[in-house]
């Protein structure tokens, strides 16, 4: 093959520069590194993760331009957000939530790699005006993690999102752009909070010695615009800051564009070793100057950039976002009393399999909602098995074009025992008069065609079990509260 018939290889400079591509992606990272040869007894592992607590420098003194582990974040719907910033909204109060979501090849990089957010998850946390406390270690993870896995599409923890947000004193519509080139993109101690936690959640690689390299967590900040709007901007930190804080050698300072390199520590009990630091910048005349990064350097070196987007055609695995979100106390309150309400409302008990109304295609979307079925799994109600039906069945791509995907759902026992306790919690539906209903398909009824009806079922001696529909006035034999003919209420 030729030199112009063989295809580029997915690392090559030139495509990289031609299409303003920064950083190799992952894959083609570890596809330049990997030797051509097909000798597989010869193969060693050509990754190695950073450690600054042994040999540092390199011995070989050559060192690698660390590639991006993720190259796009992308929300699956713009009411995830809107969701998100509501808390902010109502209170001034900043928030902190983790990126529920899942991984897909980009294709604006070659062998790139992009997260996909499906929803935001809310751990325990005090929300102050310019910042946020969390309850750390966050306990929910194991279980939010795992309820998360059995998605119809799998689902893990891809990230987390903070709120940076102040309005302008002039106009409370817009907010304070504080974020900048000028200022900072991350603050010093935002990057060791972003280190520490990529650090928890490596990728499985069998490239490395170790089994794991690197790390896929992005870090994504809603904060102001240059024309006041909100934005969400994503970044990841280098694996050389991931290093450099599991090695204790550097801290967040008061100033937050600077990062500070810690003093060597050779007591007995907290021996530290900081090597020599440097970073290389171009000074006013174009000259590449090396300086050491000792007392402080900027913490933009240690910053990896993160495309962002929405998708032109929005299509959620989640097609709700209207429950309670969790840990929003005296804001938003997930009890089991509004879920029942709510199922209620939408005659959720009344509903069989192999029935077909448009209520059922109702409760299918309002069940797709990532908050309400974690919040179910805290009832006890449903067994592991059906919460993990539940989950698939909401998750599934079909659920608004075939609602019937629910039947299986429906026929559980968990379900059923949902069903009881919101019967016994919803009021009584009046018979035979005028209803009391506020819905509005009853209000547009009437109350003349009500009394009607019960005066004709008593002269033509009807039994009580025969009902006669308001809307289409067939005579119902059956117990359901919906007519045979049109499904809607009787």
């Amino acid at each position: 093959m030729c030199d112009y018939c063989m295809p580029l290889e997915p690392y090559d400079a030139a495509y990289h520069k031609e299409n303003n591509i920064k950083h190799l992606s992952y894959h083609a990272y570890l596809r330049k590194l990997t030797p051509k040869s097909s000798d597989s007894s010869a193969f060693l592992p050509p990754l190695n993760p950073q450690s600054y607590k042994v040999q540092v420098p390199c011995p070989t003194g050559s060192h690698p331009a660390w590639p991006a582990s993720i190259y796009h974040l992308e929300i699956a719907s713009m009411e995830i957000i809107d969701r998100f910033l509501q808390a902010w909204r109502k209170t001034g109060d900043q928030r902190f939530g983790f990126l529920v979501g899942r991984y897909e090849p980009y294709d604006k990089v070659p062998m790139g790699v992009k997260a996909v957010v499906e929803a935001i998850y809310e751990p325990p946390q005090q929300g102050e005006v310019d910042g946020v406390t969390l309850g750390w270690p966050w306990e929910d993870e194991p279980r939010i993690k795992e309820l998360a896995s059995h998605a119809s599409t799998p689902l893990s923890i891809v990230g987390y999102i903070f709120t940076d947000l102040d309005p302008t004193p002039d106009d409370r519509t817009k907010s304070v752009y504080k974020r900048h080139p000028q200022s900072f993109f991350l603050s010093s101690l935002e990057v060791v909070f972003a280190a520490t936690l990529q650090k928890l959640h490596p990728i499985n690689s069998k490239s490395s010695p170790s089994g794991k390299f690197a790390s896929r967590l992005v870090t994504a900040v809603l904060t102001g615009t240059e024309d006041g709007q909100v934005d969400v901007s994503a970044y990841q930190v280098s694996e050389q800051a991931v290093a450099m804080v599991e090695a204790d050698m550097i801290e967040a300072s008061v100033e937050p564009g600077v990062m500070r390199v810690k003093e060597e520590d050779r007591s007995q009990d907290n021996a530290r070793y900081v090597p020599d630091v440097f970073f290389s910048y171009k000074n006013e005349y174009g000259l590449e100057v090396k300086k050491s990064a000792k007392p402080c350097f900027p913490v933009e070196y240690l910053l990896v950039n993160v495309t962002h987007g929405f998708p032109q055609a929005p299509n959620p695995l989640f097609r709700s976002t209207q429950f309670c979100i969790e840990n929003r106390p005296g804001l938003e309150d997930q009890t089991l009393e509004r879920a029942m309400s709510e199922l209620s409302r939408l005659d959720a008990p009344a509903l069989v399999p192999g029935q077909d109304t448009y209520k059922k295609k109702d409760l299918a979307e309002w069940l797709s909602d990532f908050h309400l079925i974690a919040f179910l799994q805290t009832t006890q109600l449903l067994s592991i098995d059906d919460l993990n039906l539940l989950i698939k069945i909401v998750s599934s791509p079909k659920l608004m074009e075939d609602p019937s995907v629910l039947d299986p759902l429906l026929s559980t026992d968990s379900w059923q025992t949902l069903m009881t306790f919101t019967r016994e919690h919803a009021p009584a539906r009046p018979r035979g008069s005028a209803p009391l209903s506020s819905s509005a398909m009853d209000e547009d009824i009437p109350p003349e065609v009500f009394d009607q009806i019960a005066a004709d079922n008593a002269a033509s001696g009807s039994g009580p079990g025969i009902r006669i529909c308001p809307h289409c006035t067939f005579e119902n034999t059956h117990a359901a509260s919906d007519c045979e003919v049109c499904g809607l209420p009787l």
